[in-house]
């Protein structure tokens, strides 16, 4: 495991993992018992830059999607799946997820230009 509280990092700043002993199946079960402490000020965990920016992805995609049913019609409907697409390629933990989340943000800023192009050729028409 690799508790980004606890961690070292290497050279590169990822974290290094380590081994932990059979003792962590009992700590795991104390964790699991203090589930109701997530989301409140209590949260030790939800403090850190990974679940900062997990919170702020679930907020950018709450956006994202209004917009995209805001000017959704039959000729985007395509691009509209592939942008509300993205968060099914963010995985991982730590560095593996940073990289993956870097990824699917310049996805996403193409497959919305993607999008709205349709948008930009019909409005420049109507104003022609």
């Amino acid at each position: 495991l690799a508790p980004p509280l606890f961690s070292k990092r290497d050279e590169h700043g990822h974290l290094v993992k380590q081994r932990y002993g059979p003792w962590m199946m009992k700590a795991f079960g104390v964790l699991a018992k203090m589930k109701g402490l997530r989301g409140t000020a209590f949260d030790v965990f939800g403090r850190t830059g990974e679940r900062r920016a997990e919170r702020g992805l679930i907020v950018e995609y709450e956006t994202t999607v209004a917009m995209l049913l805001a000017r959704l019609d039959g000729s985007n409907i395509g691009a509209a799946v592939a942008v509300a697409s993205i968060p099914e390629d963010i995985r991982g933990y730590g560095h593996v997820k940073e990289a993956a989340m870097a990824k699917a943000a310049a996805r996403r800023e193409s497959l919305i230009a993607a999008f709205e192009a349709p948008v930009r050729e019909i409005s420049r028409a109507r104003a022609a």
